[in-house]
């Protein structure tokens, strides 16, 4: 009887408890080699190539193209060829599942199950798993997969992660013929498009021809849709009730950067204690032309300097808070895809033009989710730039472990009373949350203070 091994989806960093996968690199019944490319799977940082973890024969792959797995699931099965090498018990894969559990006792039965990291592990009667922390909280390990169809936007079905991809390469989804199961575009698709110039971006989605066409001498003329109305073809009022299931559109599973931003935001929302100041930076005094956003990020490190207390990190747990020398900052960055949170290092040791080159860096990366893992987390303080859409004030979130985040919103210009008068002068909105647990509303009030006083300055 052959030896069949089953791989579990490993942890693909920093605790993350599911994946979903974006292309598999091989069926059903291929043979494939040690650390060859096994799947794609996204997860709410990057896309991740999984290597095989043995050589030999794929007889099972759990999922299909668009479902999401749990962190310690099924991934894939092998029947490993005797004859080649294989990775040894011992020897990691790159990824982990986190600590191992203690060894069953003699006195209970033992049964032998395969580990994602090509060995064995001993459990008695099923394989033990354990909770991983994550940024925000536990990482629940399960052996579940979540069966659902890839996002279908504009027509074109497809996961983020390929989408991604097109905005990359710069090719047009809508002219990409898809070869993935129930018509999603998959990761080759986009490569085979931009590799023979069929579907640039731009371009107009090609048009179906109809049946009928070689039946007639003059085209066809494309039919006007009939225009929404109160009434129906009878004359009688529609919709009577609130809409139904069957009338609204249909529910789609978050997935990747939306799935963990949902989970990251409710956590958030359960465990701190929001206080929200806010006040307007007066830029009246400004010389010429300036950075707003490296402008920005100075009058955050000034702060910062002034009032320690806010660029920390707090333990809710442990009741114990973590103040930092130095100043990294998460800032904000709104996708297609959902929101990350790219960390601009050692930002109170750059310059003006340090800063820009920091940020464009780190937004290029993220369009083109390039960008490492631990680029999006570890940051001290957060900013999120909203104004340049619109809005004046916030309650922008404070994720945990941080103590504070600061919202800018769109500048104006505003009436102020001045000695013998009035002025009209351009000032930025400023608001600060900060997590009540860990700093005090004097705290947060001469931060806030030290932050418009810095950007009050002429240059």
């Amino acid at each position: 009887m052959a030896d069949i091994k089953t791989f579990y989806l490993p942890d693909l960093g920093e605790g993350l408890p599911d994946a979903t996968i974006v292309e598999w690199h091989v069926k059903e019944g291929d043979t494939i080699k040690l650390d060859a490319p096994l799947v794609s799977m996204e997860t709410a940082k990057a896309v991740v190539d999984v290597p095989s973890p043995y050589t030999g024969k794929v007889t099972k792959l759990h999922g299909a193209t668009g479902d999401v797995i749990e962190t310690g699931a099924a991934l894939a099965e092998f029947e490993p060829d005797p004859n080649a090498k294989q990775r040894a018990e011992a020897e990691a894969t790159g990824h982990h599942h986190g600590p191992k559990k203690t060894a069953t006792p003699a006195a209970e039965p033992k049964k032998v199950v395969a580990s994602d990291e090509g060995g064995e592990l001993e459990t008695n009667g099923k394989a033990d798993r354990e909770d991983e922390g994550t940024v925000v909280g536990a990482m629940i390990s399960g052996s579940h997969v979540h069966v659902e169809q890839a996002a279908s936007v504009g027509g074109v079905k497809a996961v983020p992660a390929v989408r991604a991809l097109a905005r990359k390469l710069k090719v047009e989804l809508a002219r990409v013929t898809p070869t993935g199961a129930d018509g999603v575009v998959t990761m080759q698709d986009v490569k085979n498009a931009a590799a023979n110039g069929s579907a640039p971006l731009g371009a107009a989605p090609a048009r179906a021809v109809p049946a009928s066409a070689g039946r007639h001498l003059a085209p066809e003329l494309p039919q006007p849709e009939p225009a929404r109305t109160a009434t129906s073809l009878a004359g009688k009022p529609v919709r009577t009730a609130p809409p139904s299931m069957q009338a609204s559109g249909q529910p789609e599973q978050l997935k990747g950067v939306r799935r963990n931003m949902a989970r990251v935001m409710a956590d958030a929302h359960a465990n701190v204690v929001p206080t929200t100041l806010v006040d307007d930076a007066d830029l009246h005094a400004w010389i010429g032309k300036q950075d707003i956003t490296a402008r920005l990020i100075r009058a955050i490190v000034a702060a910062c300097k002034a009032v320690p207390a806010l660029n920390a990190w707090f333990d809710g747990k442990n009741l114990s808070r973590t103040m930092h020398p130095h100043v990294d900052i998460g800032i904000a960055v709104d996708t297609e895809d959902g929101l990350f949170v790219p960390a601009l290092r050692n930002a109170d040791v750059l310059d003006g033009a340090g800063i820009r080159a920091g940020i464009k860096r780190l937004r290029t990366q993220v369009e083109e989710r390039t960008i490492p893992p631990s680029e999006l987390s570890g940051y001290t303080i957060s900013l999120s730039n909203f104004g340049m859409f619109a809005g004046r004030y916030a309650t922008p979130v404070v994720v945990p472990p941080c103590v504070a985040i600061i919202g800018a919103g769109k500048l104006s210009h505003d009436v102020v009373a001045v000695m013998g008068g009035i002025e009209v002068h351009r000032r930025m909105p400023i608001s600060l949350t900060f997590d009540h647990r860990a700093a005090t509303g004097g705290e947060a009030a001469r931060f806030l203070k030290a932050l418009l006083d810095d950007l009050s300055l002429p240059n």
